[in-house]
């Protein structure tokens, strides 16, 4: 259709199929074949296919359109899928778009281009429903009808007085079922949960899944409704630190695009770094079992069980500790109950695994006694794994770091360092 020019054709089939859809098929064209097909539908539709493409992609798309097509697309975007994209542009090429677009939304683009990254205000839209508490249903539906158009939701209307502040909220089915003459303000809820512009994006995911709402409204320092948070930008948003959160625990700096669109060297970096550090640590135990020589040959076997024991057991504590500060189970000032917990799960732990350990040591080792020598290691190495796990997330998250990226990495290093240290000095006083 692209080669014989058949407009009709790509209207047809790009209105039919969902936008989604329409992208994913269509993002291996040429950027001028690309704006070939979504010149040939309203500007509109083009609003609502362009989000899909990979934020890259999209880039490429707007340095490469005819400048007279982009104010009207970008007045018709979502204003979040919007400031998304502006953000990944250059400030100059933001500042020659910006005069392309009508005055009103320009202000809306600054305001929400101006929030804090990883904010409740970088998450937002600014297309919402409101309603004055003075009312009745019947007139709130009336106008309700003129509102949903240029809203992103309209299940939960918000009730705003003279001067924008957020009084309460009433919900649609509400308005529905309400008699024609009841007052909104009789109908709403008053004292909304919301949140404030510059609240971090953890919290407010945090409150959306604890009332369990579909949108949260965001206030100013004056409680002025200047937006609202949406769940599916909140699964957006969960979805990409579940990702970065993943790879940080695979001591890999967050690529922060797509794996196959990722530059081999921007990689190369971002997992050498860590690889490098990881390379040290590795080089110091090497060292260690250098300086001291082991003379019961059947002890070596035994390095790698010692070894992943701790690191294992270590990962596992720093992974439960990372999660539970996450998701707000947890806070700074618990350390106390968090350290009693891992000792004690350090001690079971141990003696759960030093069991087995000590029965394959008996098929190795000249004597039962010297056999001990493996089951003491794990009971030791595990317990300082626990403690090792669950202190530095702790200490990360104090000084401000993230402690996914930081925790798993050091405790292997430390757990494989101390770790053959305790292994050699168990050895040592029992077998010499």
């Amino acid at each position: 259709m692209l080669a014989e020019e058949d407009v009709v054709g790509l209207r047809e089939v790009a209105e039919e199929l969902h936008p989604a859809t329409v992208a994913e098929f269509s993002e291996g064209l040429e950027d001028g074949e690309l704006w070939q097909l979504l010149n040939a539908l309203p500007v509109e539709r083009q609003a609502d296919i362009f989000p899909y493409y990979p934020l890259p992609r999209q880039v490429d798309l707007l340095k490469a359109a005819d400048r007279r097509h982009l104010g009207p697309l970008l007045e018709c975007m979502a204003p979040d899928n919007r400031v998304d994209l502006l953000k990944e542009l250059e400030p100059e090429l933001v500042e020659e778009i910006l005069p392309l677009v009508a005055k009103a939304q320009r202000h809306d683009i600054r305001m929400l281009l101006s929030c804090p990254e990883n904010s409740a205000g970088a998450l937002m839209t600014t297309e919402y429903a409101s309603l004055p508490a003075e009312i009745t249903a019947g007139e709130a539906v009336s106008r309700l009808r003129s509102q949903a158009p240029d809203s992103e939701s309209i299940y939960y209307i918000y009730v705003l007085d003279p001067e924008r502040k957020l009084v309460g909220f009433v919900s649609l089915r509400d308005l529905i079922l309400a008699r024609p003459n009841a007052l909104v303000g009789d109908l709403m809820q008053r004292d909304p949960i919301s949140v404030r512009v510059e609240e971090p994006r953890d919290e407010v995911v945090q409150k959306l899944a604890r009332f369990d709402f579909l949108a949260i409204p965001v206030v100013d320092d004056h409680n002025r409704l200047v937006g609202i948070v949406t769940h599916d930008d909140v699964l957006d948003a969960v979805r990409q630190d579940a990702t970065d959160e993943a790879q940080r625990a695979a001591a890999i700096t967050p690529l922060g695009e797509s794996y196959l669109e990722a530059a081999l060297l921007s990689m190369t970096w971002k997992r050498g770094v860590w690889l490098t550090i990881l390379f040290g640590t590795a080089a110091v135990t090497a060292m260690v079992l250098a300086r001291n020589p082991i003379a019961h040959p059947w002890l070596v076997a035994f390095i790698p069980l010692v070894i992943a024991s701790g690191g294992n057991s270590g990962n596992q504590s720093a992974t439960l500790v990372i999660t539970a500060l996450s998701s707000g189970d947890c806070k700074l000032t618990d350390w106390p109950r968090i350290l009693r917990r891992e000792v004690v799960l350090g001690l079971l732990l141990g003696l759960l695994l030093a069991v087995p350990g000590f029965l394959l040591a008996l098929f190795y080792a000249p004597t039962a006694l010297q056999a001990l020598v493996i089951p003491l290691t794990i009971m030791g190495v595990v317990m300082l794994g626990t403690m090792v796990g669950s202190v530095l997330p702790l200490v990360f998250r104090s000084l401000g770091l993230d402690p996914a990226l930081m925790s798993n990495p050091f405790v292997s290093a430390i757990v494989d360092v101390v770790g053959i240290v305790l292994y050699m000095g168990i050895a040592v006083l029992m077998l010499d």
